[in-house]
C-alpha cells in the first residue's frame, strides 16, 4: 500500500498528502476498483481471459518463441518439453482458488534453460536491491547470459545476475498485453510486483516447477533435468513495447502469431 517515500518516488512534482492520493488512485485502476461495486465480477472476467489464452497457448505445444522489437530484442526463447502456461490464479492442493498477486495480468512458463540465444532490451527500469537500472540489455548465448549492459545502474545488473552460477540462466518467460490497466497509467511504479503487470518481461534466476508437466511432484534433480533453472534469486524485468512481435514455433512444425504491434494475437 501506498507510504509517503513511495508517493514521492511515483509523483516527485507533487506535495506528499496529493502524491499519496494519487499512487491510491493508480492502485484502484491497476486492480479494477472504479468505486462502482463491481470489481469482483470484472476480476472473474478479467481471469476467464486469462484461462482462455492459458488453454490456448497449451494447446499449441510450443517449442520456442521468437521476439523482436525496434528497441533492438532479437531473441530466441526455447521452451522444455511437457512445458506449461500458467496465469495469476491457481488453486491450493486441497483446490481452493486464490490469486497470489493482485495486480496480475501476465501468462508465464518455463524457458528451457540452456535455450536462451540474441540480445534483449530492458523497456522499462529496473528497481531492485535499492539500486535504479535503466535502458538496459543482455547478451544470451546457450542460455546464459554473457553480457550486461546499463546505461544507469551497471554495476548493481551485473552483481544481481552473478549472485550464484545459475542467476545468469532465465527461469521465467511472461506475457502481458502492451494494452493493460497498469500499462495505460503511462506510470512506472518503482516496485516490480505492479511494473512487471505492465509489460512482458522476462526472469534471470529461479524457474517454477509448475511451469512443467508434473513440476511439484518432482526433485530438484528431476527439474534440472527437464530444463528448468535453480537459483537463489528471480528478478522480473520488462521487455514489452509496443511494437512487440512474438512468433511462436510449434512442435509440429507450424509458425503462430503471439503477440503483434504489443498485444496477445490469439
Amino acid at each position: 500500500i501506498p507510504i509517503p517515500a513511495w508517493a514521492r518516488k511515483v509523483f516527485p512534482d507533487l506535495p506528499e498528502a496529493e502524491a499519496m492520493d494519487k499512487l491510491w488512485e493508480a492502485i484502484f485502476r491497476s486492480v479494477r476498483i472504479s468505486g462502482d461495486g463491481g470489481a469482483v465480477e470484472k476480476w472473474r472476467a478479467h481471469l476467464d481471459t486469462l484461462g482462455r489464452r492459458v488453454d490456448r497457448l497449451n494447446q499449441l505445444n510450443l517449442k520456442s518463441l521468437h521476439y523482436v522489437n525496434s528497441l533492438g530484442t532479437d531473441l530466441a526463447v526455447e521452451l522444455p518439453e511437457g512445458c506449461v502456461w500458467e496465469a495469476g490464479n491457481d488453486r491450493t492442493l486441497s483446490g481452493v482458488p486464490f490469486i497470489a498477486n493482485i495486480p496480475t495480468e501476465e501468462i508465464f512458463t518455463a524457458p528451457l534453460k540452456t535455450g536462451v540465444n540474441g540480445v534483449v532490451y530492458a523497456s522499462l527500469p529496473l528497481a531492485h536491491d535499492g539500486h535504479i537500472i535503466d535502458k538496459f540489455r543482455f547478451v544470451v548465448q546457450e542460455g546464459r547470459i554473457v553480457e550486461a549492459h546499463a546505461e544507469e545502474g551497471e554495476e548493481a545488473l551485473k552483481a544481481a545476475v552473478s549472485v550464484d552460477e545459475s542467476a545468469a540462466y532465465f527461469g521465467e518467460v511472461a506475457l502481458v498485453p502492451y494494452d493493460s490497466p497498469i500499462s495505460n497509467q503511462k506510470l512506472l511504479y518503482y516496485n516490480t510486483l505492479f511494473d512487471e503487470n505492465a509489460s512482458c518481461h522476462l526472469a534471470f534466476g529461479q524457474a517454477y516447477a509448475e511451469c512443467i508437466r508434473g513440476g511439484e511432484k518432482m526433485s530438484k534433480e528431476e527439474l534440472l533435468s527437464a530444463g528448468l533453472n535453480d537459483s537463489i534469486t528471480h528478478v522480473d524485468f520488462m521487455v514489452g513495447t509496443a511494437d512487440l512481435s512474438i512468433v511462436g514455433y510449434t512442435r509440429d512444425g507450424r509458425e503462430v502469431p503471439i503477440f503483434v504491434n504489443g498485444n496477445f494475437a490469439l
